[in-house]
C-alpha cells in the first residue's frame, strides 16, 4: 500500500520505506515484499489478458493480434500535460509581470497565490486520482506567485528571472542525462537516504523562518544574501535534482506497467511541482551571485 503521506505517495513510497515507482503491495500469493510486481496487470496491462488466445498464435508462429486500445500511459501523454502544466504557469506568470506592478500590494497578492497554489497542491496530493483542473488551476496560481517575484528579482537584479530559467533547463537537462545514462540508479537505499535528507532541510528552513519572523535572525539566518546562503541554495537545488529523478523513474516504471492514461497527469503535477522548486532556488542563488560581484 502506498504511504499515507500524500508527498510521499505521490514519489512512490511505500509504507514499508521502499520505492517502487507506481507499485502498491502485491496481491495475496503474489511475490514476496520488496519485489517489483506489476500493480496494473489486474487492470488489463498484459495485453494477453485481453486476448487467451494471442499466447497461442505466437507459439505457432502466427502473428498476435493487435491489442485494443487500453488507455494506458504513454510518454506523449507525459510530455503533452507537462507542456500543458508548465505553459499554465508561463501564462500566469507572464501575466502577473505584465499587469502587477512591483508593490508591497503585488508582493501581498503573490503570498496568497502561492498559499493557494499550496492548498491546492494539498487536496490534489491527498486524492486517490489526478484531477486536470485542480493541477491547472494550482499551475495558473503558482505562476501569478512566480511573475510578481521574478519582476521584484528582475528590478533589483536585472536578468535574473532569465538567468534562472537557463539555470533551471541545465538542471533539468543534466539530471534527465545523468539518469538516462544510468550513472544513478533509484534504489530504495537511494530514495530513502534522500528523503531523510530532504526532510531534515525543509524541517531546518522551518525553524530558520521562524527565527526571521521573530527577529532572531534579522539577516535571514542561513536564507541571507551571503556565502551561507549560496551554500544553501545550491543544496536545495540539488535536492531538486535528487525529486527529477525520483520523477523519472516514476514515470518510467508507470509506462512499463501499464499505468492507467490520468497518471500522466500525475507525472506532470510532480514535474511541476520540481522544477518550481528548482527555479525559485535558482532565482535566489542568482541574485546572490550578482549582489557579491
Amino acid at each position: 500500500m502506498r504511504s499515507s503521506n500524500p508527498v510521499f505517495s505521490r514519489r512512490g513510497f511505500s509504507r514499508d520505506n521502499g520505492y517502487a515507482g507506481f507499485n502498491t503491495a502485491p496481491p495475496a500469493g503474489g511475490p514476496a515484499v520488496g519485489t517489483q510486481a506489476n500493480p496494473y496487470a489486474q487492470q488489463g496491462g498484459n495485453p494477453y489478458a485481453q486476448n487467451p488466445y494471442a499466447q497461442q498464435d505466437q507459439q505457432y508462429g502466427a502473428p498476435p493480434q493487435a491489442p485494443v486500445s487500453t488507455g494506458r500511459m504513454t510518454m506523449d501523454d507525459v510530455v503533452m500535460r507537462s507542456a500543458m502544466t508548465l505553459g499554465t504557469v508561463a501564462v500566469g506568470a507572464m501575466l502577473a509581470w505584465a499587469v502587477l506592478p512591483v508593490s508591497s500590494t503585488s508582493y501581498g497578492l503573490a503570498i496568497g497565490a502561492a498559499l493557494i497554489a499550496f492548498v491546492l497542491a494539498m487536496v490534489q496530493s491527498f486524492k486517490r486520482t489526478a484531477s486536470p483542473a485542480l493541477i491547472l488551476a494550482y499551475a495558473a496560481f503558482e505562476g501569478v506567485f512566480l511573475g510578481v517575484i521574478s519582476e521584484m528579482f528582475n528590478s533589483q537584479w536585472s536578468g535574473a528571472p532569465f538567468q534562472a530559467v537557463l539555470g533551471t533547463m541545465a538542471v533539468a537537462g543534466a539530471t534527465l542525462l545523468v539518469y538516462k545514462a544510468g550513472w544513478i540508479r533509484v534504489t530504495a537505499r537511494y530514495a530513502r537516504i534522500g528523503m531523510a535528507i530532504a526532510i531534515a532541510f525543509i524541517l531546518v528552513m522551518a525553524v530558520n523562518l521562524l527565527l526571521v519572523v521573530f527577529g532572531v535572525a534579522p539577516d535571514g539566518g542561513l536564507r541571507s544574501m551571503g556565502p551561507l546562503g549560496a551554500i544553501v541554495g545550491i543544496i536545495a537545488i540539488l535536492l531538486g535534482a535528487f525529486f527529477l529523478t525520483l520523477d523519472f523513474k516514476q514515470i518510467e516504471d508507470g509506462i512499463a506497467y501499464g499505468a492507467p492514461r490520468e497518471e500522466a497527469w500525475l507525472a506532470a503535477f510532480g514535474l511541476t511541482m520540481t522544477l518550481v522548486w528548482i527555479y525559485v532556488e535558482m532565482l535566489r542563488l542568482v541574485a546572490i551571485f550578482s549582489s557579491n560581484d
